[in-house]
């Protein structure tokens, strides 16, 4: 029997969220259809589904006027209408659904999309919370960066004569995009643990870390703080069933709140910044030796999981520290990231024997993602063959990283491969950058020929 999951969401999450979802689960039962409807209110999302309850069904009802995490059913037949649609006709959504086609195994690009999707999907705990908060920071920190480094096309030191164009940029990047990024960290990793209730104590929580110099460590300890604050005061208080409606928009808010804000500013604030403090100070002081050390590091955690946990870790680690005027592991972390697909594009045009056709085909679109800086482009190769692949990708990205490092490079923009290279001061010695990136696409697709066999006919 084919299963339908539906998901059901209004902009204020009370009435139409629970309607819709009777509609359909009353629909489905007259019409003998497996159904699990999964809703989004006021209080936080109930009924989640799971990812195997995902990978089983047959097609999505996303009836919803708000973002559902949609990138969840990547690869699955989706009928999306609004959430008053449910409400009016659930039984010809339900036949809508059950018409739809399964979808067809795709090609290389598919499979690197259902690859992140999966990754997105299997994210639990803490991960889980920390990637919540990092890529909703990311369009601040790509397009404050961006606008600091457009501002100095004016000179270094332009946009210190109030009123000038390259003022207004840096104020836009720097005063307004730049000073959000930590507060925006912390609110969504609050977010993440405890729904709507904990945005507003993670948001303030945040903005105390950035004005108390703790950065973005101090903003990761706000959100989780005033998550799980949030979180306990949402499972553990009980109000009458007329007052409930109070605890999500009053209650919450104001009592995790105060208790993330007192205890930021009394016992967490002052140590961490010491921490970030001593950290930026030692980052900007490296001599030669330890910043290749570093950058082999970085290099390496960037390919050992293309993407996952390991290569989330350093990204975040040299993200983190763009607010903190630190640029130079940034780039050896965008270039690391990018020679894995490179570096299997290139060996597939060097020893083309070694590859089957489909794999040829497929460095054609690695190469596509390499430069884009999407790293989870090398994960069909490493696949299908992990201990030759995999080690010639790290050894790639570790020289990559080294050779950054070495150079000076510095990157203000934590995303874009090449196309944010052309922008002027985004990136610091740009050509021995893209020297780096050269050298580690080589060495990648050197070492991986070398141990691969001759495929035979």
């Amino acid at each position: 029997m084919k299963k339908i999951l539906a998901v059901t969401a209004c902009p204020t999450g009370v009435a139409h969220t629970y309607m819709a979802a009777e509609s359909l689960a009353k629909a489905a039962r007259e019409k003998g259809i497996t159904i699990k409807v999964e809703t989004r209110g006021a209080v936080g999302v109930e009924n989640e589904f799971t990812e195997q309850e995902i990978a089983e069904a047959h097609a999505i009802i996303v009836a919803a006027d708000t973002d559902v995490l949609e990138s969840r059913f990547a690869g699955k037949p989706v009928v999306k209408v609004p959430v008053a649609q449910a409400i009016k006709n659930p039984g010809g959504l339900l036949d809508e659904a059950l018409n739809k086609e399964a979808a067809s195994a795709g090609d290389y690009l598919k499979q690197v999309e259902q690859s992140k999707s999966q990754r997105s999907a299997s994210r639990t705990g803490a991960y889980k919370h920390l990637m919540t908060g990092v890529s909703n920071m990311l369009p601040l920190v790509v397009a404050g960066g961006l606008l600091i480094a457009l501002s100095f096309i004016f000179g270094i030191e332009a946009f210190k004569e109030q009123g000038t164009f390259a003022a207004a940029l840096m104020d836009i990047g720097g005063g307004a995009a730049f000073a959000l990024m930590v507060p925006i960290l912390a609110g969504f990793i609050a977010f993440s643990i405890a729904e709507k209730p904990g945005l507003a104590p993670g948001l303030v929580g945040g903005m105390l870390a950035s004005k108390m110099g703790a950065g973005f460590l101090g903003g990761i300890i706000a959100g989780f703080l005033a998550g799980y604050v949030a979180k306990l005061l949402k499972d553990y208080i009980k109000m009458p069933k007329n007052f409930e409606g109070l605890k999500p928009i009053l209650i919450i808010p104001l009592l995790a709140t105060g208790i993330t804000g007192l205890l930021m500013i009394y016992v967490i604030g002052e140590p961490v910044k010491a921490i970030m403090d001593g950290l930026t100070v030692w980052l900007k002081s490296l001599g030669s030796t330890n910043a290749v050390l570093l950058g082999i590091l970085l290099g390496a955690m960037m390919a050992f999981d293309m993407g996952g946990p390991v290569n989330k870790a350093a990204y975040t680690f040299a993200v983190g520290l763009l607010a903190s005027s630190v640029y130079g592991p940034m780039a050896a972390v965008m270039a690391a990231g990018m020679t894995p697909p490179l570096g299997l594009w290139l060996a597939t045009l060097l020893a083309p024997k070694k590859f089957t056709k489909e794999e040829r085909d497929a460095g054609k679109a690695a190469s596509v993602l390499g430069i884009s800086f999407i790293t989870e482009g090398a994960i069909p190769f490493a696949a299908g063959d992990p201990f030759r692949v995999i080690p010639s990708i790290m050894v790639g990205s570790a020289l990559t990283g080294a050779l950054s490092m070495l150079f000076g490079a510095t990157l203000r923009a934590p995303h874009g491969g090449i196309f944010v290279l052309p922008i002027p001061n985004a990136v610091g010695h740009l050509a021995l950058y893209a020297l780096a990136i050269v050298a580690g696409t080589v060495a990648t697709a050197i070492m991986l020929n070398i141990l691969k066999k001759p495929i035979r006919d």
